[in-house]
Formats: structure tokens, sequence, C-alpha cells
């Protein structure tokens, strides 16, 4: 596609050093965050694999890339709403990497202290309480649909250190992953034998 290709040496230079002399002559989207920029934003360089280049603005939003809420390539705010779905789908996708405010700051182009006011806002919970939260929804997936080992299952979800894992879950479910793992095989087990139980017709 013309409109969606990765930056020249000249585009991805003025990228690197933020270029303000080549604003309005390009815009640069990053595939991780679906998030446009023009060349001179602040905001911390992406991988160059991830960058596409497109001429206008409205290529870019047709393409389903949004505004970046920092250098506002648009020339309107991002609505605060649209910003913490970005958020939170970045979240999503990505939640077995190390994430922090600082980190998700980052990739969603604002501040830390803005991120986190502006998310408890909209979502009614800090991004972290989101993020463990969905990281907690994933390892009752993997407790109730594999055997792996207690501290594999925290790994996969994005939390190595097992002893936190397992007061982490404990604090959300209130009962431990090996607890709500024996409880869910129970009640399996429970439902399979009612369901084989003969029922016999004595008329």
């Amino acid at each position: 596609m013309a409109n969606r290709i990765q930056p020249t040496e000249a585009q991805w230079k003025a990228i690197i050093n933020n270029d303000k002399d080549s604003d309005g002559k390009f815009f640069y989207a990053v595939q991780t965050t679906k998030i446009f920029c023009r060349p001179s934003c602040k905001s911390r360089p992406p991988k160059f694999e991830n960058v596409r280049v497109f001429q206008s603005a409205d290529e870019a939003k047709a393409e389903h890339f949004r505004p970046c809420k920092r250098c506002k390539p648009t020339g309107e705010r991002l609505p605060d709403h649209e910003w913490i779905e970005l958020v939170t789908e970045y979240i999503d996708k990505h939640y077995t990497d190390h994430l922090s405010l600082d980190v998700l700051a980052d990739v969603s182009h604002g501040s830390p202290y803005h991120l986190h006011r502006i998310f408890k806002r909209v979502k009614g919970q800090t991004p972290m309480e989101y993020i463990q939260d969905y990281r907690i929804g994933k390892a009752k997936e993997l407790l109730t649909n594999s055997s792996l080992a207690i501290s594999d299952i925290g790994h996969k979800v994005g939390m190595e250190n097992t002893a936190y894992f397992i007061t982490l879950f404990k604090k959300k479910t209130g009962m431990t992953p090996l607890s709500y793992r024996g409880q869910y095989l129970n009640n399996t087990n429970a439902e399979v034998q009612d369901h084989e139980i003969p029922s016999f017709d004595y008329h």
C-alpha cells in the first residue's frame, strides 16, 4: 500500500530528531500503540519496524490510528475515553510484559500523573488495578483449563514472583490459586457425577 509504508532514511531521521520542519510533510504511526504523530512529537522514539508513514492525517485515521494526545497531529484533542481505550487495548495485548505507569504513559504519549488521573475517572480504577484484574482473570483461565504449576501460571500472566502472585490472587478472589483450581475441579466432578446418575421411571 502506497500510503502505508515504512519511513525513508530522511523521514526516520526527522522522527528521531523531532524535526519541526517536517511537520505537515508526513505523519508517522506506531503499529503497537495505534497512535499517529507529527514528526516533531517529543514522545519516546518508536522502533523502526513498528513505524508506518502516511501523507495525511486522514490516511492514518482511515487505517484506524488515533491522533497523539501530546503533539495533536490533527490540531484536535483526543477525547479522554478514546485515549484510555488505547491504553486498555495495549494492556490487554501486553499484559505478560513488565507494565508500569511510566511504561504506559510512554506508549500512550502522555504523562504518568495525567494518565493515572484520567484512567481512574474513565474506568473507575487505576491503570495498575486494571492490570492486576486482567492478569488474575487470565490466571483463572489457566487454572481451570490447564495443569500448569502455580508458579508457571504466575509467569505466564506477567507475575514472575510466585509469592506475590499467590498473595494478589487471594486478595482478589478470597482463595489461593491452588484452592481455586481445587474448587473448580470438585464442582466439575460433581456436575459429571450428577449427569451420570441414571433416572428411573417407577410408573
